[in-house]
């Protein structure tokens, strides 16, 4: 069974670091689905300000990354329960060890937004309790004051 569909986000952080820009952890017994997500940024303009920079998405971390903030997830349809899955933004030390898969490697030009939006044969399915990221490799040049978001939907 299909159930409710949710929001994770960050907004007017200070990205100065490598990092996982979010860590999402499937519940204990619902299966998550990563739908699509978006980065940008809006303190770097211009020619001389543009930046490449690696995104991957991966999954089966067993330990959790930390340094950042968590995140409620919030529910597409505001009559919507409370998710199962937990999820933490911007954890400066990435989540580590295990057999890590990475799934989806992407380059990011910051002089526009990031939106992958996953059609349904190619969205990530994480079973109960398994971990994923979506990371950002390397340190921008300068800070970036970035936003970010995820949507994940649960099964069960």
């Amino acid at each position: 069974t299909m159930s409710g569909i949710y929001t994770v986000q960050f907004n007017a952080v200070a990205v100065t670091a490598a990092q996982d820009l979010f860590e999402i952890v499937a519940g204990s017994a619902k299966p998550i689905v990563l739908i699509g997500f978006g980065v940008s940024q809006y303190t770097d303009v211009g020619d001389a300000a543009e930046e490449l920079l690696s995104i991957l998405v991966k999954s089966g971390q067993s330990t959790s990354g930390s340094g950042g903030s968590s995140v409620t997830p919030a529910a597409t349809d505001a009559s919507g329960s409370a998710a199962s899955f937990t999820c933490e933004a911007n954890n400066t030390t990435k989540a580590s060890t295990g057999t890590i898969l990475t799934h989806y490697a992407y380059a990011w030009n910051v002089r526009g937004p990031m939106e992958i939006v996953l059609p349904e044969p190619m969205q990530l399915i994480m079973p109960a309790s398994r971990r994923m990221t979506i990371e950002l490799v390397g340190a921008p040049a300068d800070s970036l004051t970035m936003n970010g978001y995820a949507v994940v939907q649960e099964i069960g």
